[in-house]
């Protein structure tokens, strides 16, 4: 048994999880912190442990529900496939929810990630992902409206702006991405129904051309306990054979 009072903590809180059925309801945080003796801020602290591992969700004036086993996106990072690919892959059933596409004129940050003009018209692309009746990911895309009109995206879409210019046959060719566990926004956590400054895994990253144009500024968050993803990395100097 665990010794130190979070530890213990964390323990009281696993077994509970434990022994409560999958979508039944926690007691409430006054309640439960009552029970346990602790503080609702040491609570909300040690159960963002068990949200970001997929085994409890929160929502926002309903309370706190009991998940049962989770849909795990697993997949490398060194070749760029969409969430759609990856769930066609692992057998995993996604949507996607209403598509909001906004036009705006690129303010500095935009411009100077896409390398366009301050004032250039640009399109964003933003929508959950759900697995297993919840959102898992909320993706906003950023591309030059000459690169994409909002127009093209037709019922037919399937919410992967990637999958969408593969398909068209754009001649993409390399993506960069930056990767940070960062706390929730408000926009960010209502998006994907979970608690303003809860941990999310976020990338934001670039798409580029054959021709090194960037055609995608995006951001994406994931909900860390429903993705798993690897990196398969050479041993030893680049320049070894």
């Amino acid at each position: 048994m665990p010794h130190f009072p979070f530890q213990r903590l964390q323990a009281d809180l696993a077994d509970l999880i434990a022994k409560t059925p999958a979508g039944f309801r926690l007691p409430s945080e006054p309640v439960l912190a009552r029970q346990l003796g602790v503080s609702r801020a040491t609570l909300r602290e040690a159960m963002r442990t068990f949200e970001t591992q997929g085994l409890i969700r929160r929502r926002q004036g309903a309370g706190t529900y009991v998940v049962g086993k989770v849909p795990v996106f697993e997949s490398g990072l060194e070749v760029l496939e969409s969430l759609q690919t990856i769930a066609s892959r692992l057998n995993l059933d996604v949507t996607h929810g209403e598509v909001s596409i906004a036009e705006f004129k690129a303010d500095p940050e935009h411009a100077s990630a896409l390398k366009v003009p301050a004032g250039r018209q640009l399109v964003r692309v933003s929508r959950v992902i759900r697995a297993d009746s919840r959102p898992v990911a909320y993706l906003v895309d950023t591309l030059p409206e000459e690169v994409l009109h909002p127009e093209e995206l037709t019922s037919k879409f399937n919410g992967s702006v990637l999958d969408y210019l593969l398909g068209r046959g754009d001649p993409l060719a390399t993506s960069r991405a930056d990767i940070s566990a960062i706390n929730a926004t408000a926009e960010v956590a209502k998006m994907l129904e979970v608690q303003r400054d809860d941990v999310l895994l976020q990338f934001v990253a670039k798409l580029y051309t054959v021709s090194g144009k960037v055609v995608d500024y995006s951001f994406s968050y994931f909900l860390p306990g429903y993705f798993k993803f690897h990196v398969v990395r050479r041993v030893g100097p680049l320049n070894n054979p």
